[in-house]
């Protein structure tokens, strides 16, 4: 694995190199040995399939407040989406900036998102799949979000027509 430390501290870009061969390919979504190389040392207690059927589905920004909050690496494994990660640590340098990458399947991109973090994607193809594993249970009482389209974070979605937003997703408040 690659490990691309961003510019918001906690969070990395992590790309699998495959093996190949004539039956295709082989790769880790995580290895604990390698992760503790770049200094995470987090154990996974749940792992997360979702599907989305058509681009332009857009999920986020979600986060578990403080006593639940998540470290999550996210991988899609089939399609494409642009992911997210805003830093929402008060006493951070990157308070309330973003990072965020490509992840499909076909370029082996996951990202690591850690606790304290928002975290949400854009699907830019149908059938955009992902695996997301996370260090906390998920704890429906500690659910939060921020609206994808919160001008204090300014994130510069890809242009969709006709955006698939949840009407949960579109009920969270705006920082500003």
């Amino acid at each position: 694995m690659i490990f691309e430390e961003t510019f918001i501290s906690g969070a990395f870009i992590v790309t699998r190199t495959p093996n190949f061969d004539q039956r295709g390919t082989f790769s880790r979504l995580y290895c604990e040995k390698e992760f503790k190389t770049v200094g995470i040392i987090e154990k996974f207690v749940q792992t997360n399939f979702c599907t989305n059927d058509k681009k332009g589905v857009l999920r986020g920004l979600h986060y578990q407040k403080e006593g639940y909050a998540e470290d999550k690496l996210v991988a899609c494994v089939n399609g494409a989406i642009f992911d997210v990660c805003v830093d929402l640590r008060l006493n951070s340098p990157t308070y309330c900036k973003y990072v965020s990458c490509i992840l499909s399947a076909e370029n082996g991109k996951m990202l690591y998102i850690p606790k304290d973090c928002a975290h949400g994607y854009l699907t830019l193809e149908d059938n955009s799949n992902l695996i997301y594993l996370m260090s906390e249970f998920y704890a429906p009482g500690s659910a939060c979000g921020y609206r994808y389209d919160d001008l204090r974070f300014d994130i510069k979605w890809p242009f969709i027509d006709n955006l698939i937003v949840s009407e949960k997703d579109l009920a969270w408040p705006t920082m500003i």
